[in-house]
């Protein structure tokens, strides 16, 4: 390594001890360590860098020591801290200057919609029309403000990396161990670490006992990586680099020395904080409906403007009338009751995600859900229980046992051999290996949950179901030897408790290979020892290898009076097995389109099985690994990824690229994670799914939803909320176009025909009120519909505004404007003027039209008796409370006066519910038929399907 200097071109390399030259104000310090080493600070021109973990890991302990000018003994001089400080900055992560706020807030109204909405806001102040301009405004202020929330809210993930730093550390400064900031760690100090530290900066180890750091932030696997200070040789992958740990990992046992190599910005963590500043979150299909909703609308008003003020111009007009005219319809034509009713919506679905066990951080990632065309899961937690599970028991003579039960629960759980149970001493052999795995253990069982590592766990409860957990209580233990990732076994030195003298035992458990090599027997019986040939051997070889083909973690047995003359008792298999009801989860989303794709660190075999129990996998499928997407270009990786299935041995860097590659395909990508590494992809993906149980904060932050129970059946249910959500929307979008149509077609036939207004100021006021009010709003509540989850994703470059929905809206408005107009030329034609008796026959005809159009908007694919006319009660009360308010505005004398209107007979309201429910009945009848043709559609593809 070369160091450069700022004042001279003085080169240092890695093999000097010491640099050549000292800074005098720290002289040779001899630190009374028994005339040690003296230690000497380096000059003031030489720049210590932060080195990489893979660049250190193949450095001998002295190498990477010398490399950063420091001492294990001695550490570093405060001074010299001081001065590496300045170079490499403080040991925590440099947040930007946040924009103010109130610039974050007014970003919001660059919204298309918003921008439209404040355009009919000043047009409505301009025009006087005070009411129209009040609720406008407070419908922007309502949609701008939950958007800055939002948006604030979001910007806390990259805060949450600063809380992986621990607040304090020991090291070694000026020859002793101090306590001290750890954000003021520098490249060059040597850190002390014991059990249950956070390990505060990137450290190449120079001691380590017994050490073992969960990394699951990182690799995602749950199981602890043992630690040591031996270099690496060859090709080196960061998540197997055993002699350096993480800031931000934890220590679970041991206790460890080492130098810092990397802080702040400069750690493995720091580079998952510059891949966070560089991705930014997508805009979510809904946004974009509404952005090109804002968009087709503004088109529309320019056009309503342009044909009145065209047709004044033809008729000789009033220039000026004609153009206030057709201002006042475009503005009156915009619904700005949509972006409450979608606020709404979106927190009413937000509330229901909430008791399906799912928090929900950003209220349009509800509706994305329904758009997601891929899902990228991880394995363990998500699809499986992540509660190791014994299935298997294989002697070493062969006697096999079925072990039942799922998880760390006893419910159901039994230990069997050919349909015989096994309990205490019934089937020796089998009770030898379940014995061994009980006794060599160091975890517990507190009420369902395992206290120590999840393989122990495993065999714990298997012994608890065979009832020989008691077996440990007879042994007292002497000695244990660890297991390390170098011998991959553990023993225990135990005597029992009424053995009266006789010889120690010892209990081991492994990897098979490394406990085969210790055996010279194996056990027949359980109790009579074997030599072990070639011939055995080879047979409990194939055996372990037709267990891992089935995707089980094999756990070797021995026992004996010594470490080098241990008898092989036999195996047993262990796996993570799959939640309950996912399988028929994925089996329903993927028949609505929805492609289910697996992201595991683990290995092919393990990946495949798992994957196959999911109906994920069948033989001859596509995987990929994490080594070959490495190897593959972006382009390279575009061509294969949507037929692959499974991806085994994958990283979360591994997981962006997917994400990556999906996206520029078309995909709507939902990832789930739960590591540190993982909130880049979470951010990047269009739906980012953190684990509640097992994530990190930094991975909560990033996240778009948290899965409270780490269950993929909740990503189900989110599924169908979100498509519930958008169908909800396009209701009402529906509903108030077409009144809004009918309302304003009324308006321009008399204005352009020289007719006197069908309907007076407080009536359209009213009707206003209907089209935006109470009716309007409880559509966006309707309950969702339990066949939505098979509906394919809606195509997210398909406009909200469809041409089949503009036919829909004008062949309602067409019959509300053919019905209200009827009425009102036959009772004006009695005696050719307008009479309150006429204005009120017009107003309320109108109104009941309204009352039967949201009625019919319910659902755009389902008749009114299929989704249950009583189901949505905020509906029902809305509506009889509308209908009530307007047999007041009839009949009550006061608002007679108000409203201008007059009382009407029985006859004319059963004439004027008849009449209006035609809307309605051509509605459910366009429905009928199109489900009648949906229907034989399928039938037609089934068919076609079967004789394939």
């Amino acid at each position: 390594m070369q160091v450069a200097t700022f004042k001279s071109k003085m080169v240092y390399t890695s093999t000097l001890r010491m640099p050549h030259f000292y800074h005098e104000r720290s002289a040779a310090l001899n630190v009374g360590l028994g005339g040690a080493i003296d230690k000497v600070d380096v000059t003031d021109n030489i720049m210590i860098h932060c080195r990489s973990a893979i660049d250190s890991s193949t450095l001998t302990v002295s190498e990477c020591v010398d490399a950063l000018r420091s001492d294990l003994t001695y550490g570093l001089s405060t001074a010299e801290a001081v001065r590496r400080q300045k170079y490499n900055g403080f040991n925590e992560f440099e947040i930007a200057e946040h924009e103010p706020l109130w610039r974050k807030y007014f970003e919001q109204f660059k919204n298309p919609l918003i921008l439209l909405l404040l355009a009919s806001a000043a047009v409505s102040v301009l025009m006087k029309q005070l009411d129209d301009a009040i609720s406008i405004t407070a419908a922007i202020v309502i949609v701008v403000t939950v958007g800055f929330v939002q948006e604030y809210r979001s910007e806390k993930t990259l805060e949450q990396l600063n809380k992986l730093v621990p607040p304090a550390c020991h090291a070694l400064r000026d020859g002793r161990e101090v306590q001290f900031l750890a954000r003021e760690l520098v490249p060059g100090d040597i850190v002390t670490l014991s059990v249950g530290d956070r390990v505060p900066a990137d450290v190449r180890l120079s001691e380590a006992v017994d050490l073992q750091v969960d990394e699951s932030s990182f690799t995602g696997e749950m199981e602890p990586r043992h630690k040591h200070v031996k270099p690496l040789n060859g090709p080196v992958n960061v998540d197997r680099i055993d002699n350096v740990v993480y800031m931000g990992t934890l220590v679970r046992s041991g206790h460890a020395k080492g130098v810092v190599i990397g802080t702040g910005s400069n750690t493995r963590f720091g580079e998952v904080f510059k891949m966070m500043q560089a991705e930014e979150s997508p805009k979510t299909p809904l946004q974009n409906s509404m952005d090109h909703l804002g968009t087709q609308l503004s088109f529309y008003s320019f056009a309503v403007i342009a044909v009145i003020f065209l047709i004044g111009l033809l008729q000789g007009r009033d220039i000026l009338d004609m153009f206030t005219i057709g201002v006042s319809l475009a503005v009156a034509a915009i619904p700005e009751g949509l972006p409450i009713v979608v606020a709404v919506t979106l927190a009413i679905g937000v509330i229901r995600m909430a008791s399906r066990r799912a928090v929900v951080k950003k209220l349009p990632a509800v509706e994305t859900l329904g758009c997601v065309t891929v899902i990228c899961s991880d394995k363990t937690g998500t699809l499986t229980k992540n509660e190791m599970t014994a299935v298997t028991v294989v002697a070493a003579d062969g006697t096999a046992a079925d072990v039942s039960g799922i998880g760390y629960s006893l419910e159901g759980g039994l230990c069997s051999v050919g349909g015989e149970r096994v309990v205490g001493n019934s089937h020796p052999s089998v009770t030898r290996v379940i014995e061994i795995g009980c006794v060599c253990n160091n975890a517990a069982l507190c009420e369902g949950v395992v206290i120590g590592q999840p393989t122990e766990g495993a065999l714990l409860v298997l012994a608890m179901k065979a009832q020989l957990d008691d077996r440990r209580l007879a042994y007292r233990r002497i000695n244990e030897i660890p297991f390390t990732s170098d011998s991959k076994w553990m023993g225990v030195q135990c005597e029992a408790i009424n053995a009266n003298g006789g010889p120690n035992e010892y209990f081991v458990k492994g990897a098979l290979d490394r406990v085969l090599e210790m055996c010279v027997a194996y056990l027949q019986g359980g109790c009579v020892p074997q030599p072990i040939d070639n011939v055995a051997r080879e047979r409990f070889l194939e055996t372990s290898r037709r267990l891992g083909s089935c995707g089980l973690r094999v756990i070797a047995l021995a026992v004996g009076h010594s470490e080098r003359d241990l008898c092989f008792a036999g195996m047993v298999g262990i796996v993570d097995p799959p939640r309950p009801g996912v399988a028929e989860s994925i089996e329903i989303v993927q028949s609505a389109g929805v492609h289910v794709k697996m992201v595991t660190g683990d290995s092919l075999e393990t990946a495949c099985s798992i994957g196959s129990r999911l109906q994920l996998y069948h033989d001859g499928g596509s995987c990929l690994s994490g080594p070959q997407i490495d190897q593959m270009s972006d382009m390279e990786l575009e061509q294969v990824i949507k037929e692959v299935t499974i991806f085994y041995r994958s990283s979360p860097k591994h997981k962006l690229r997917i994400v990556k590659a999906l996206q520029n395909l078309g995909e709507v990508v939902a990832m789930t994670g739960d590591g540190v590494n993982d909130a880049v992809a979470l951010k990047k993906a269009d739906i980012g799914i953190a684990m509640g149980a097992s994530g990190t904060d930094v991975c909560k932050e990033a996240a778009d939803m948290i899965l409270i129970d780490d269950d993929f059946y909740t990503i189900r249910s989110a599924i169908e909320e979100g498509k519930g959500i958008y169908h909800n929307i396009t209701n009402f979008v529906r509903f108030q176009l077409s009144t809004s149509v009918a309302a304003l077609s009324l308006i321009a036939l008399s204005t352009m025909f020289h007719f006197e207004n069908p309907l007076n100021a407080m009536q359209i006021l009213w009707i206003n009120i209907i089209m935006d009010g109470p009716p309007a709003q409880s559509l966006g509540v309707e309950p969702v519909d339990k066949d939505i989850i098979r509906q394919p994703p809606r195509n997210v470059r398909q406009p909200m505004i469809t041409r089949a929905l503009i036919t829909n809206i004008f062949i309602s408005a067409a019959i509300i404007i053919a019905g209200t107009l009827s009425v009102f030329y036959k009772e004006m034609s009695a005696d050719n003027k307008i009479t309150p008796r006429d204005t009120t026959m017009t107003f309320t005809c109108f109104v009941l039209f309204d009352m039967w159009n949201a009625l019919a908007c319910r659902s755009n694919r389902k008749l009114i008796w299929e989704i249950g006319l009583l189901r949505n009660r905020m509906f029902c009360v809305a509506v009889s409370a509308s209908i009530l308010c307007q047999l007041a505005v009839i009949y009550f004398p006061p608002l007679q006066r108000i409203f201008q209107t007059e009382a009407l007979s029985l006859y004319d309201l059963i004439f004027l519910c008849a009449l209006t429910s035609s809307v309605f009945i051509v509605a459910e009848t366009r429905k009928y038929f199109e489900l009648r043709l949906r229907k034989s559609s399928s039938y037609t593809n089934f068919g076609s399907g079967s004789n394939l």
